[in-house]
């Protein structure tokens, strides 16, 4: 490995600034669609005091363990797969769901939750796991986690709809408190 994982963990935390939420920040502009051109990013990440290049960049996106980033087929373009606080339309095609998802959060925000249920808060969806294990990983980011089942089958039935990114993440604008079937508390 040329970098070291610092380095990569670095730069990817900034790669996630400039494709989801400052564009700026490395003097780029997305499309309608998310889409950043790589040579302006990388010039514009480097002059912004964090270096890149074009094998570091594919290296991230290729090893990203969440898969966050992806090039466009000729590699001429890069964005991140959702998460975005910046309005853009990543071209989501509605599926059906499986009957249940999870989503992980920390304790202290479970009373406002099970009030007013799961919004997308500065993000442009609410972000579901396939299964408990990622929600835990999600919900540890935050304090000590809580684990909500969803129950996506009677959402979808009611007229929800999700999407599905390409990382494997699922999407939709609200999941009201009435969906939350059963509530995990982790120790």
């Amino acid at each position: 490995m040329k970098y070291t994982a610092k380095q990569l963990t670095q730069t990817s935390k900034f790669l996630s600034l400039a494709l989801r939420h400052q564009p700026d920040a490395a003097g780029i502009t997305l499309d309608a669609h998310g889409w950043a051109d790589v040579e302006k990013l990388l010039s514009g990440m480097t002059q912004a005091g964090e270096p890149v290049d074009l094998e570091m960049l594919e290296e991230i996106v290729r090893t990203d363990e969440k898969q966050r980033y992806s090039f466009g087929e000729d590699h001429t373009k890069i964005r991140a797969n959702q998460g975005h606080s910046v309005a853009v339309d990543l071209e989501f095609q509605p599926v059906t769901p499986p009957d249940t998802l999870w989503h992980g959060t920390a304790s202290r925000f479970l009373e406002r939750i099970m009030a007013e249920g799961l919004k997308p808060m500065s993000r442009q969806y609410v972000h579901l796991s396939p299964d408990v294990e990622t929600a835990r990983t999600v919900g540890s980011r935050h304090g000590k986690p809580v684990i909500l089942q969803i129950d996506t089958k009677r959402m979808y039935a009611d007229g929800c709809i999700f999407y599905r990114a390409e990382n494997g993440v699922w999407l939709t604008e609200a999941v009201p408190a009435a969906y939350i079937k059963e509530i995990i508390n982790e120790a």
